[in-house]
């Protein structure tokens, strides 16, 4: 993992290493990240940061993916970590919001239900593995916004 810098960014610092449920701690990873950058910068900054992060992440997953010979390797969570920072950016900020959306992301990432699961297997590179989280956090999203008009 500390070969290349490319490398400790597409296992999100460490935490894709874990023995169990690699991405979830993956996922996990964003919420310290989130309450770091959030107060400190205005909302197209933040924007203007995950996409940042995502062209990172789109180089970083690559590199290592070729490096390992494994496209999508399951330790790779940076593609989460990005992902989960949009989704933090659109739900409030309460405990409860955080924690379906956090239930709701892994649950998309881990079904993927049709197209992520077209997109995980078409797109071959690191722009694929950051693809198919994408449009989970954009599924994660349209639920909660549903559950959100409904309780209104």
């Amino acid at each position: 993992m500390l070969r290349h810098p490319a490398h400790f960014i597409a296992f999100g610092f460490g935490t894709g290493l874990a023995p169990v449920a690699p991405g979830t701690c993956g996922t996990l990873l964003a919420l310290p990240l989130y309450w770091l950058a959030a107060p400190r910068l205005e909302a197209p900054a933040f924007l203007l940061l995950v996409a940042a992060l995502f062209g990172l992440g789109v180089w970083a997953c690559g590199v290592t993916g070729r490096a390992i010979g494994v496209t999508d390797h399951g330790g790779m969570v940076w593609d989460e970590v990005v992902a989960f920072l949009l989704v933090l950016f659109f739900v409030p900020a309460t405990l409860y919001w955080q924690a379906a959306a956090f239930l709701l992301f892994r649950l998309f990432d881990i079904l993927k239900p049709p197209p992520i699961r077209y997109y995980d297997r078409t797109f071959k590179s690191g722009f694929g593995v950051m693809l198919d989280d994408l449009v989970a956090a954009f599924y994660t999203l349209m639920v909660l916004a549903v559950c959100k008009t409904l309780l209104e």
